[in-house]
């Protein structure tokens, strides 16, 4: 596949298909088939939730077991994403004076097929800008938000004019429910030539069944243990100079971390000590606060089964076991 050269060109994004006639779930297999905004920045290893392994197991197929989120749970910030969303497109029409619309498509690159985009909003009437993507930040999520777009945001929006050939997408972002922020970004030419060749770099990895190298993050740890659930018999690795460089280096590096914890543990008491019942101290460079917690009340469960034990096997839950990681000599 020719990959792009520094300057993009710019031709309207194809309509793979019509979303306003596929239920929900046929609509996921169609993602399946390329890369959407939303996997850019997994696909090139920037997100912060979810690894390229992770993603690559989801484009091939083998997600079945991997943790799913649940479009009806009020608890999760998708929930409140997608609920959210046509109030964002709303509020930000109101603010901004431009009129927004559905475009009811997934739309797929004319020259590089695995791109594809779901856009939130096209953006009509005004020449500064043509697309509007709406995002939601609760608590914890704002703290992304406070110098500026993230980045794995950043390259979300950059994929969609890559896949339309628009000049600028404005992100419009309620922040806790309260305090909308609008963002312009440009087309970035020479980011988007690099996030394409990156793509498809990933894309590769889906259409050879490769899976991508694991980057040591938790999400990366998550598909490992689903891929490979622990069924086959001890493979000896004596002879592989790399992979016993790799353990050995882990070994080592593993008790560095065991002797700074312990002397973590060993200045954290010298502090402890020094404060005596004080809750809260200040040094030059910052404070530390040491407080009693509220007192909590919990069920002895242990007296519980002793005095009622026939509700041990009323309430017997079996766990799935999961395979454990353990360094021996």
């Amino acid at each position: 596949m020719a990959l792009p050269k520094r300057k993009c060109e710019s031709r309207p994004a194809l309509r793979l298909i019509d979303t306003r006639k596929i239920e929900r779930a046929d609509w996921l297999e169609v993602r399946k088939t390329g890369v959407g905004g939303s996997d850019a920045a997994a696909a090139v290893g920037l997100s912060p939730y979810k690894s390229p392994l992770e993603l690559w197991m989801e484009k091939t197929g083998r997600d079945a077991d991997l943790p799913k989120i649940d479009p009806k749970d009020t608890a999760h910030p998708t929930y409140w994403g997608t609920y959210l969303e046509p109030i964002v497109a709303a509020v930000y029409t109101q603010q901004t004076g431009n009129r927004v619309r559905k475009v009811n498509a997934v739309l797929q690159h004319p020259r590089f097929p695995f791109m594809l985009a779901n856009l939130d909003r096209e953006v009509i009437g005004t020449p500064l800008v043509q697309l509007l993507e709406c995002k939601t930040a609760g608590e914890f999520g704002t703290k992304l938000w406070q110098d500026g777009v993230p980045e794995y945001v950043q390259l979300q929006v950059q994929h969609q004019p890559a896949v339309t050939g628009k000049q600028a997408a404005h992100v419009a972002v309620l922040l806790c429910g309260q305090k909308l922020e609008i963002h312009l970004i440009r087309r970035d030419d020479e980011l988007i030539s690099r996030l394409i060749t990156l793509e498809a770099r990933f894309w590769e990895y889906v259409t050879t069944d490769t899976p991508p190298p694991a980057d040591g993050s938790e999400s990366a740890d998550r598909a490992l243990r689903v891929l490979y659930p622990g069924s086959a018999p001890a493979v000896d690795f004596s002879d592989d100079r790399n992979l016993s460089a790799t353990f050995a280096d882990l070994v080592s590096l593993r008790a560095d971390i065991k002797a700074r914890e312990a002397q973590a543990e060993k200045l954290k008491q010298v502090i402890q000590q020094a404060m005596g019942d004080a809750s809260e101290a200040r040094f030059e460079t910052g404070r530390v606060l040491f407080r009693r917690s509220q007192d909590s009340t919990t069920i002895n469960t242990d007296l519980l089964l002793l005095n009622h034990p026939e509700l041990a096997v009323e309430y017997a839950a079996t766990k799935p076991g999961t395979r454990r990681f353990l360094i021996r000599d």
